[in-house]
């Protein structure tokens, strides 16, 4: 758009695109968008896999030629966001990798990309002076807190800023986080972590809480968050958090196993990395092992109890019980279809929507199950909650319901937050402390 005389030119049309930013020279733009943006010029799987356009990539753009120039195809990390400074003409990338979300600089002549070392684990908010080398910004680790930092690029110093709630986390104990990694029946390598509740004793037997997502993003390490480790693990909980396959930021073959698959590798991964979590880690009462996810992880909550009943306890909040309704009716059902189902449609791959639907399963589900739903949930509609609690009761499971009414997809509201996480620490503790005051008085019997 040229702001002078209002005139529109259009630059370039296709898919999978992200954003787009402008060289300091206005000559080139960097574009981000998946591995297919720009045909197989950024595509970096086996031909037998379809890429994850989700696992974001930076293309250059020369606006004379219409030219792209692939910068990331061979770099693992995918791409959160991209910023080029004028002040030294360097191309800064925040990317996830792995679990981490870190900074890279990359030089535009030799298109060699370096990492940028930090003092946390992940960059949550990032911004970059318009005629300095010099970034403000905010990050955190596994146990510790969100810290504003400044970074001086050149010199590559970074300064603490500030830390928000340095007086609040005074009285705070946190317990250690250690990494804890499997191999998969394939031999890939499936990352973890362990959150220890602040006092642990390893004589003692302590319930755990088994997190995952599943879907395209890692859960990534930072303090807090909608599912906050540490404040399970202060309740008395060993926490395993585990990273199965199809993930972004592990490169483009490993996120490249979730399309087409909908739960069928996650599953697996997930039920043998606890089997192989509990034998190693003795000071966990295997008879005492719950598990949570949200969204894809919801679904994979609901799709991993029709499949094992390691599971003493489970939450699945926002879950999909049923592929087709979601693929149908949810907000963003039919375009996250795109890629995690590409070219596969109701009519075509029965063998995923039918076959892997929690709901044509549901008499498998025997597990305790607590379903947890936004009542105005525009990305996974709450009917997927409530379809599978009607088959689970008619069926005689034991199964609770609870909708947050007036909450989208996540549950934002201060008050309804606290109700929320409290509600879901109760939960477990009726099923693996055989605890059940707390749910009686957040839920009493009529």
């Amino acid at each position: 758009l040229d702001l002078n005389s209002l005139r529109v030119e259009k630059i370039w049309q296709g898919k999978w695109f992200t954003r787009a930013l402008w060289a300091p020279d206005a000559r080139q733009l960097i574009i981000l968008g998946g591995p297919s943006l720009a045909g197989s010029l950024g595509q970096n799987v086996p031909r037998e896999l379809i890429p994850n356009e989700y696992d974001t990539q930076a293309y250059l753009f020369d606006l004379s030629t219409k030219k792209f120039t692939p910068l990331t195809r061979d770099f693992d990390p995918s791409i959160n966001n991209a910023f080029w400074s004028p002040a030294d003409n360097n191309i800064y990338f925040v990317a996830t990798e792995k679990s981490y979300r870190r900074l890279f600089r990359l030089n535009p002549q030799s298109k060699k990309i370096h990492p940028l070392h930090l003092p946390v684990e992940v960059i949550e908010k990032f911004s970059l002076a318009a005629t300095k080398p010099v970034a403000l910004w905010l990050g955190s680790s596994t146990n510790i807190p969100q810290k504003v930092y400044v970074t001086y690029l050149e010199k590559g110093q970074t300064t603490l800023l500030c830390f928000p709630g340095e007086e609040f986390f005074k009285q705070v104990k946190l317990g250690k986080v250690e990494d804890w990694n499997f191999r998969n029946k394939k031999g890939r390598v499936i990352q973890g972590r362990v959150y220890y509740p602040p006092d642990f004793d390893p004589s003692q037997r302590y319930p755990c809480l088994v997190y995952y997502y599943g879907g395209t993003m890692p859960t990534t390490r930072e303090f807090g968050g909608r599912y906050p480790k540490n404040l399970y693990a202060a309740h008395g909980y060993v926490v395993y958090v585990l990273q199965p396959s199809g993930a972004v930021g592990f490169g483009q073959a490993f996120s490249a196993l979730h399309v087409n698959d909908w739960g069928q590798i996650v599953a697996q991964e997930i039920i043998t990395g606890v089997k192989k979590f509990l034998a190693s880690h003795p000071f966990v009462d295997p008879s005492r092992v719950g598990c949570l996810g949200a969204s894809f992880g919801g679904f994979m909550t609901m799709s991993l109890l029709t499949k094992t009943n390691i599971f003493a306890a489970a939450m699945a909040h926002a879950g999909i019980s049923l592929i087709p309704s979601y693929w149908g009716e949810g907000y963003w059902g039919y375009a996250y279809s795109a890629i995690a189902t590409a070219n596969s449609y109701p009519w075509n791959r029965k063998d995923i929507y039918v076959e892997r639907s929690p709901l044509f399963k549901a008499d498998k589900i025997t597990t305790p199950l607590l379903l947890l739903h936004g009542s105005v949930d525009t990305n996974v509609p709450p009917g997927e909650s409530t379809q599978l609690f009607t088959a689970l009761r008619i069926l005689g499971r034991k199964v609770e319901y609870i909708q947050v009414k007036g909450q989208n997809h996540h549950i934002l509201a201060y008050n309804q937050r606290i109700l929320w996480t409290q509600t879901i620490l109760a939960w477990f503790d009726k099923w693996l402390k055989k605890q059940p005051e707390w749910w009686n008085h957040l839920y009493p019997s009529p």
